[in-house]
């Protein structure tokens, strides 16, 4: 770092981002990208777009919120559009977070979180996850801070039902409750049904993984409207023009094809079903997942050196060197063809080293 680095994020550790390969073309099971291309009704809308890039953007994102609106039962005061889910989520740091009103959230979560409290200066504290990675609900009630659960959490795929987070809401009632579903369309229920019911809850969600536009950068925050004005307060005050006209036209390209994210979400719930059974045949320890990747384990071979084995044969999945999850890999869910190419180098792997 240079010697003008402001020495509030001298001690900040950045997130970091799964690989990103330019040099060899890899089957990508590493980012928790969808395999399937957008719709192309969301090509058409972002060309289309493409052709007035000389003017500045809808800062209010009003024909895509509009349209998001009626497909979530809410009104579009609710809604704020977002540069990616976490930008969403740094506003949240920011807006409902400082001294007086700490964050927690688990100790094996999303990454982001622990990077967006040190980036904003906020106390905070990490929950551990029970021996089987299970959210323990009653750590979480009167608790008396700002709480941030990814539902399902990631890496390991396991979701809470609604009823746990309906207990969590009951028990917080003077702190806001941040649901991040940004994998909820492959299995798990959404809280956006309680938002009215409940003014500290806060839902976030993306257009990277059901919707196929990871490259897009979308996302969003469903809230009441008194939580979503103090959002954009902090949106107006830092970046207007925070979701290209692109960006725009593509995600509510995407919202006219409903029913294309739907038959994509089921064919990942099935590939994910035939993947946790082959792995099983393979006796890996494999986490119940409502996600698009599961987490798994070999008694047989490390985390690492099954990633790094992997890679060696043209397939990229995530590992983690952090003590409790060192032996486990989390593996996104791709076409059937990717599992299928996946479950065959696995097999061949632990034959070589019998």
């Amino acid at each position: 770092m240079s010697r003008f680095f402001s020495e509030k994020y001298r001690d900040l550790t950045p997130y970091t981002p799964g690989e990103q390969p330019k040099d060899t073309k890899y089957i990508k099971l590493n980012t928790n990208e969808s395999p399937f291309p957008p719709s192309e009704k969301a090509i058409h809308w972002a060309s289309h777009a493409a052709e007035k890039l000389q003017l500045y953007n809808d800062p209010t994102c009003y024909k895509l919120t509009g349209e998001l609106a009626e497909i979530l039962g809410v009104s579009s005061d609710m809604i704020l559009l977002t540069n990616g889910s976490d930008e969403i989520l740094n506003f949240a740091f920011m807006a409902f977070c400082d001294k007086q009103h700490p964050a927690a959230f688990p100790d094996i979560t999303y990454g982001f979180y622990k990077v967006f409290a040190q980036l904003n200066g906020v106390p905070y504290t990490e929950i551990p996850l029970d021996e089987s990675f299970n959210v323990r609900v009653e750590d979480y009630l009167d608790l008396g801070k700002t709480i941030f659960l990814a539902n399902p959490n990631a890496p390991t795929g396991i979701a809470l039902p609604l009823s746990d987070i309906e207990r969590i809401l009951r028990a917080n009632p003077e702190n806001v409750v941040v649901i991040d579903e940004a994998y909820v369309d492959f299995g798990a229920e959404s809280a956006v049904k309680l938002i009215r019911k409940y003014d500290n809850l806060l839902v976030t969600q993306t257009f990277s993984k059901s919707r196929s536009l990871a490259g897009a950068r979308l996302g969003f925050g469903v809230g009441s409207r008194a939580l979503i004005q103090d959002l954009n307060t902090i949106k107006y005050s830092t970046n207007p023009y925070n979701v290209n006209s692109m960006t725009q036209a593509a995600g509510f390209g995407m919202l006219l094809d409903e029913e294309r994210t739907k038959e994509n979400c089921a064919a990942i719930q099935w590939n994910r079903k035939y993947t946790v059974r082959c792995l099983g045949s393979l006796d890996f320890h494999v986490l119940p997942s409502s996600a698009n990747f599961v987490f798994a384990k070999h008694d047989s071979i490390g985390g690492k050196d099954l990633y790094l084995k992997l890679k060696q044969r043209g397939i990229l999945i995530r590992h983690f060197e952090t003590p409790r999850l060192k032996d486990y890999n989390r593996i996104t869910i791709g076409t059937l063809e990717q599992m299928q190419t996946l479950i065959k180098q696995v097999r061949e792997i632990l034959e070589e080293i019998k």
